[in-house]
């Protein structure tokens, strides 16, 4: 399921450069976030810089405006932004119960999910949005800078992610429901709502969280627990065989916490690409001439109407969870066949990643190249989709 995602979005340049750099000069590219796949190779993560893509700078309508300037410098930001509730040293809990930015399990995947935390904000809980698509202060590259700074001080310092970066934990639902009460409710509250009985936890049931934070992500802590917290490493306690049914448990969460099974929604079919045929057509009112936002999806969603919704991102993240209806696209697809099923007839194509528009945006000036008129990319992307509340399903590639 570690697959890539955009059916057109190839970057090959980046790519390239990606792959030659030395470890020494690795750099994880700010803004677009992106995890690309080579067939010849072992899944890559590479983050692709909104600075590099001219596509996406040129297309990208401006944020809202902070009311100062930012500090210049990340440690600056950080003391600005960051340490009422995490601390002036990182260390966490200085207040609403911030966790620690010290610990080296934190980062030892990607400073990604960090990242995504820290832009989008964890809704429901204290934890606000900084990135300025979000209202926040801070643009993508301050954010990116942060969290490179941040790793560093942690004592990890920027590097590849493993190979494994996107594998999917497999385990036994009922058993890591089972472990999860046992072991992780006392902190992490009966229904992942944080803040337990015994001390305070991570929200482990917030959508948000769950849609951006990869398997390995969630393993990680749980294996290795947070240094320097009251987290303990779970691998002196349980199995390896555990530890993975409590990660699959805390994904099939992602649809809610209270439903009594996890449904996994399958891909649409070629055939079936039309979401509400018989519905009349969305009014959108475009921005820029291609953006719509997420309140604009939501409600042509609701109300039942006609349109083919794409996800351009890495597949296995469609199965984490997605907007429901919409159908995964990795750019390494057959094209052609992909089109063949798009009907040229006025049906609105709306594409949607992660990044938040980069691989989406690519999408949508192709299809608009081979003359698909009514076209549209999300602006807020999918993490700023599920950061405002708008639902959200589990899917399952095979």
């Amino acid at each position: 399921m570690s697959r890539v995602r955009s059916i057109v979005c190839r970057q090959l340049d980046s790519l390239m450069r990606y792959r030659n750099l030395p470890e020494s000069h690795f750099i994880e590219r700010p803004g677009m976030f992106r995890f690309v796949q080579t067939i010849a190779t072992c899944t890559i993560l590479a983050a692709i810089s909104g600075g590099v893509s001219g596509l996406a700078q040129a297309q990208t309508p401006a944020g809202p405006e902070a009311a100062s300037q930012p500090p210049s410098t990340p440690e600056a930001q950080y003391q600005q932004y960051c340490a009422l509730c995490h601390g002036e040293d990182r260390a966490g809990y200085a207040n609403d119960d911030a966790p620690s930015l010290n610990t080296k399990s934190m980062f030892a995947l990607s400073v990604l999910p960090l990242y995504n935390a820290a832009y989008y904000g964890r809704p429901g809980t204290t934890m606000g949005p900084y990135g300025e698509d979000m209202g926040g202060p801070l643009s993508s590259d301050d954010l990116y800078q942060m969290m490179m700074w941040l790793s560093r001080e942690a004592g990890v310092p920027p590097g590849r992610p493993p190979a494994n970066a996107l594998d999917p934990v497999v385990g036994d639902l009922a058993e890591g429901e089972a472990l999860y009460q046992e072991n992780c409710a006392m902190c992490h509250g009966s229904e992942g709502e944080g803040h337990g009985p015994e001390a305070p936890g991570t929200a482990l049931g917030n959508p948000t969280m769950l849609a951006t934070s990869p398997d390995l992500f969630l393993k990680i802590a749980i294996t290795e627990g947070r240094e320097g917290t009251q987290m303990p490493a779970f691998k002196n306690m349980l199995t390896e065989e555990d530890i993975n049914s409590i990660t699959a448990f805390l994904r099939s969460r992602a649809s809610g916490w209270d439903v009594e099974m996890a449904s996994y929604d399958a891909p649409p079919s070629l055939e079936n690409i039309v979401l509400n045929p018989e519905g009349e057509a969305p009014e959108f009112e475009l921005d820029r001439g291609r953006y719509i936002s997420s309140e604009q999806l939501n409600r042509a969603l609701s109300e039942g109407r006609k349109m083919v919704l794409i996800d351009t991102r890495v597949p296995y993240f469609w199965a984490m969870a997605h907007i429901k209806g919409s159908l995964p696209v990795p750019y390494y697809s057959e094209r052609s066949e992909f089109l063949s099923n798009i009907p040229n007839d006025g049906t609105w194509v709306v594409a949607y990643c992660e990044c938040p528009r980069a691989a989406a945006d690519a999408t949508v000036s192709k299809l608009r190249e081979l003359g698909y008129e009514n076209t549209a990319v999300l602006y807020e992307g999918y993490a700023g989709w599920t950061a405002k509340g708008f639902p959200i399903s589990v899917g399952k590639v095979e």
